[in-house]
Order: C-alpha cells, then structure tokens, then sequence
C-alpha cells in the first residue's frame, strides 16, 4: 500500500526540528564556550554577578556537564559594588566549587597605582586592575557579557576580540567570522576577549532567564530604596561620595536594568516585581539599559569606544 504524505504533514514533521530562537542562541553560545576550551591554554571568565554574567556562567555549565567548567573566574572589584550582587557572588561561587580571582580597586588606589576621580566614579577605573589580572595570570582568553545591542561600540566588535600586548582594542584588525569561525590566533603578550552573548538582545536574556529559572540578585526586581536624583537618574546614596548636600534622599519604588558601580549606575522607577512584569517592561521600552541607567556611557559619545580601546570591555 502507498503512503501519501500530504503537506500538511510534512509542515508538522518539519516543526518538530525546528529550534526556537533561545535554542539557537544558546547552541552558539555554547558551540562558542567549546571552541574557546580547544583553541586556548588559560580561558577566565569575567564575572560579576550582573544578569549578563550569570546568564554566561549558566551557559558555561551546561557547555561542559557534567563535568566542571575548564576556566576559573574573575571579578574586578570596584569597592563601590552593590551588597546584593557581592552577597550573590560568593553563594554561586560556593555552589558550584568554581575558582575566582578578585582585582581590587581599592588595592590600586592605596599603593598609587591609580588615583580616586572628582566624581567618585570607579567604574573607568576597571581598567588597569583588569589587565594587571590578565597579565599576571597569564589568561589567554577573556570571557566578557557584552553584547551587541547595549552600546553602538559594542555593536562593532567581533565575537573573539584581538587585544594587544597592552590590552588595547584596534577595530581595524577585526577578523571575519564567517560561517560561525573563529580565529584565536594570537602572539606572545596578546589576547582574546570573547563573547558569547554578542547576538543576543536584552529581551532575549530575560526570557532566557525565564525558561532555565536562573536565579538574580533581588535587585532586578522593584523593591523599595533609599535613592537620590542625579543626571536623571536614580542613585543609591553610599560611601562613594553620594548624595551631595544639595541632592535629597527619598524612598522610592525602583529596580536596576543594568549592574555596575553604585556610583554610576542608576535605577529605573519600576512595579515589575516578577520576571513576566520585568520581560513586559523591556518589551515596551524604547531605551537600551546602559543608555537609562549608565552614567559612565554619558561622559562623552564615544565614552565607550575611548574606553574599550584603552583595554576596558
């Protein structure tokens, strides 16, 4: 007897292989995340217990389960961090047996290494720690949660990033990617910053979120806290050197986009207390998290660009 297989079937057959878009994100993050553990001998990657690294660190586990991931951590401590994401940090770490590495700021500015700025701001001071970090342990390839849609400078780079001997970005020595291949060939003093989220959007990371019920700091959420204005923005009064007398500090109904320096880093005025409210509010907003919240991308148009050519991320 002669099977007729009508369209309608073959439709259904069809969809039964097709992958969502998450599961396409994922599978190049991951096929990333593998190529790296090949090509080069001390991977790090770069974690600070924001959203981007958290969603990375996951990514990480199931590219290698069950056996444990072949790189260790590092974190570039500004001393200006919030409590809830330091507090997070250490419990993921503990989880997970994972080996983490600390740059201290506060260590650089104590030995004269560098120098507190009039704003208080210590986010661009990331900098030298980080590459000192980088130098000193001899990591040839860098993990960083950057990704395309956040910031116009971000937007230009490659998903394996070739750095100098000084830790330097050129944009004119990007190499093709062409066919998801990635050239990590590098020399003696160089390396590679990578980012397996570069294709994903903000949205694409919550709903990520939601599907594999990753865990966050509270602070993603709206809760209630002591802030103050400045530069349109919500702040968090602390050490760092806010508020000033002029600036008046109320309680307020808020959560974070983004996390980074408490100095710099702004929250949003926001009811979204579960993750359903919080993907609904990104859906409808018009304005990328570092550009609502970020004061450090402010300081100038190419803010960004000047930094990450200096060796930031």
């Amino acid at each position: 007897m002669t099977t007729v297989t009508t369209q309608e079937q073959l439709v259904n057959r069809g969809n039964a292989f097709t992958l969502s878009h998450l599961d396409v994100l994922e599978a190049e993050s991951v096929h990333i995340f593998r190529e790296v553990a090949g090509e080069f001998e001390r991977p790090v990657i770069l974690f600070s217990g924001g959203k981007d690294s958290i969603v990375m660190l996951h990514l990480a586990l199931k590219a290698f389960a069950p056996a444990p991931i072949p790189f260790s951590l590092l974190h570039v401590d500004t001393g200006h961090n919030f409590p809830e994401v330091i507090e997070y940090r250490d419990r993921i770490v503990e989880k997970h047996s994972l080996r983490l590495h600390v740059a201290h700021v506060q260590e650089f500015i104590d030995d004269g290494r560098l120098r507190e700025r009039p704003d208080g701001t210590r986010n661009p001071l990331q900098t030298v720690p980080l590459l000192d970090a980088i130098e000193g342990n001899k990591f040839d390839a860098v993990f960083g949660g950057g990704r395309r849609d956040e910031e116009k400078a971000r937007a230009k780079e490659r998903v394996f990033s070739l750095r100098d001997e000084f830790g330097a970005w050129d944009p004119r020595r990007q190499r093709p990617e062409l066919w998801s291949l990635y050239n990590g060939r590098h020399a003696v003093g160089e390396h590679v910053r990578v980012f397996p989220l570069s294709n994903w959007t903000e949205l694409d990371v919550w709903q990520y979120i939601e599907r594999e019920q990753i865990g966050l700091p509270e602070i993603y959420y709206a809760h209630e806290r002591e802030v103050f204005a400045r530069d349109g923005m919500w702040l968090t009064a602390g050490d760092w050197g806010g508020p000033k007398e002029s600036e008046t500090v109320q309680k307020r109904l808020v959560r974070y986009r983004t996390v980074g320096d408490m100095s710099c880093t702004g929250a949003v005025d926001s009811d979204a207390a579960t993750i359903e409210q919080v993907i609904a509010e990104i859906a409808a907003s018009r304005l990328t998290e570092r550009g609502a919240t970020r004061a450090d991308d402010k300081l100038s148009e190419a803010a960004m660009e000047d930094r990450k050519r200096e060796g930031y991320f």
